[in-house]
């Protein structure tokens, strides 16, 4: 699990596909973008990015996205999956908390997009700014973030 339910989600963008399989919680980054303001066009691209310097981050990724044969099993929507090369829900402005971290951040640390989405209080260079560190990880590895993705 790399998201707690206690969240609270301001601005959730729906129009974005996600082409490899990952866990939520961490910071998707622009891979490629569409064109207009289509909601289905397919070459509007998010991924985790191998390196934050100079990635464009768009959003704490809220969905699981697994890689299952749908002729033998469907996805749990309990769990909120989606199939590789489905839509993606991402966290643009709001709070979560997540074990998807780099380093030992403390509450009121800037919360900047690190390597494989992760989230870290270390500004690599070139790295975005994604929001503010409301707690230090707990026993579990969790901590509460603010997100504002703009």
């Amino acid at each position: 699990m790399a998201l707690k339910p206690d969240r609270i989600e301001s601005l959730v963008d729906i129009s974005f596909f996600m082409n490899t399989e990952e866990e939520r919680g961490g910071v998707a980054c622009l891979l490629t973008g569409g064109s207009g303001v289509a909601m289905d066009d397919s070459a509007a691209v998010v991924a985790y990015a191998t390196t934050p310097s100079g990635e464009t981050p768009v959003g704490v990724l809220l969905n699981d996205v697994v890689d299952i044969d749908l002729t033998r099993q469907h996805i749990n929507f309990h769990k909120d999956e989606v199939t590789v090369g489905g839509k993606v829900a991402l966290l643009r402005v709001g709070q979560v908390t997540t074990d998807q971290l780099d380093g030992a951040p403390t509450a009121g640390d800037a919360a900047y997009v690190g390597a494989s989405g992760l989230l870290t209080e270390v500004a690599e260079v070139g790295a975005a700014r994604v929001g503010t560190f409301l707690s230090g990880p707990d026993s579990e590895g969790f901590a509460k973030v603010s997100i504002n993705i703009v």
